[in-house]
């Protein structure tokens, strides 16, 4: 199906920055782990046509609902244009969410997703996978007679309503989890085989938990628009440190022709040197630590930490990678203190009231969990349910003051990515 064929002026791969945050952050680092070229661009450079320099556009994970808000219709436009005129769309997670045919989304595929009441929404965690496709380029290098592989997928969405067409196939398929596997905060491993169990706690969450729901369901799809390619996956090929992720990622750039040039410098791998002293690291380190010693969350990688039901442990997370990220870029160069230092100062003043607020937050969340169950939108506590509203509102997806803050963090990663 796919050739590895150079586009003529088209031989370089983009990364998509917006709103991806943590995901993004960790794209960028696998990518340059594995010495993979690539530049990042924002939805502004790809509404002023820079799309045209590249054969290949990568769509980190993250909400999106967000990513839909932030392309607009003409930075959507833009993307089924560079599809249809023969370049490569992959997406990830939230990346590959936004490829479907579902409202806000940009319809490349014609493939919805699985409601939300009839999913599993919250598996993390190793993977097996059985790729279902010898002849694809994706799998080069796997061994089709030592199946399954393992993969990593970070709290996934599902591929619903396939066509029967040829335009559209399935090269991944979901198998068993991996030891490391949790479902919401229940580790897997503790409960294989047990059925009842599951159910009980399905009952009690009021959500699908048990992964056995999503062995042999679609994982990594592909599929034709116009002269491009669409390739989505729920699986995070992009987890640094994963060497069958870099695999993937690698033969990826090699099926889209990608030729040297672009970013992989050594200031974007992974986490190899000490941060400078900043105090929006302090703050986001501080409210890290207080989730510890509470007992509501703990690291599973350096990237992604595994928190208890009912607080809005990815958030706190993401807050202090990215923060992490930025200190530890500008102990490495001294120039972006520099240049950014009005877009640092108004981040740290929102961080230290964030703070301030958040502390109290975790420690009130931690009284109401050992009194009852909450989710992260219900709390029977009136003054707890207010201070949440406040500070990421009711919203799933996130909002409020988080927000905020977030896209702030984002956009001075974005800029000191861009002067690397």
């Amino acid at each position: 199906m796919y050739k590895e064929k150079k586009r003529r002026n088209q031989a370089s791969a983009a990364v998509l920055w917006d709103e991806s945050h943590l995901w993004g952050l960790m794209a960028v680092h696998a990518l340059s782990d594995a010495e993979l070229p690539f530049d990042i661009i924002n939805v502004d450079d790809l509404k002023n046509g820079s799309l045209d320099k590249y054969c290949l556009l990568f769509v980190p994970g993250g909400w999106a609902t967000h990513k839909s808000v932030r392309l607009g219709k003409e930075g959507a436009a833009a993307i089924r244009e560079f599809v249809v005129k023969g370049g490569v769309y992959f997406g990830v997670c939230g990346g590959a969410g936004l490829a479907l045919e579902v409202k806000g989304g940009l319809g490349l595929l014609p493939v919805t997703r699985t409601p939300t009441s009839s999913r599993v929404p919250s598996f993390a965690g190793t993977i097996e996978v059985n790729l279902n496709s010898t002849g694809h380029g994706l799998w080069r290098g796997f061994s089709m007679f030592r199946q399954p592989v393992s993969f990593q997928a970070w709290w996934p969405s599902q591929f619903s309503a396939l066509p029967n067409s040829a335009d559209v196939k399935v090269i991944a398929l979901y198998g068993d989890p991996g030891p490391d596997a949790y479902s919401s905060d229940i580790p897997v491993a503790d409960l294989n085989e047990k059925a009842v169990l599951w159910k009980k706690l399905e009952e009690s969450y009021g959500i699908l938990l048990d992964p056995k729901r999503i062995n042999g369901e679609p994982a990594v799809i592909c599929g034709k628009l116009g002269n491009g390619q669409v390739i989505l996956s729920l699986l995070h090929f992009d987890t640094p440190y994963d060497d069958n992720g870099a695999t993937v990622l690698k033969n990826l750039w090699a099926l889209a022709g990608v030729e040297e040039g672009g970013k992989s410098s050594g200031e974007l791998r992974t986490l190899d040197s000490a941060g400078a002293d900043l105090h929006i690291y302090r703050y986001a380190s501080h409210l890290i630590d207080i989730g510890t010693r509470n007992f509501l969350w703990r690291w599973r990688n350096p990237y992604l930490i595994q928190w208890r039901r009912g607080v809005r442990g990815l958030e706190f997370c993401t807050l202090y990678v990215l923060t992490r990220e930025i200190s530890r870029l500008l102990s490495r160069n001294s120039k972006l203190a520099q240049s950014l230092s009005p877009e640092i100062e108004e981040a740290t003043a929102m961080m230290k009231s964030f703070t301030n607020d958040a502390a109290e937050l975790l420690l009130m969340e931690r009284i109401e969990l050992q009194t009852g169950r909450i989710t992260f939108k219900d709390c029977s506590n009136p003054e707890v349910a207010a201070l949440r509203e406040n500070l990421f509102s009711k919203s799933k997806s996130h909002g409020g003051r988080f927000k905020e803050l977030l896209d702030v963090l984002d956009n001075i990663l974005f800029l000191m990515y861009k002067q690397l």
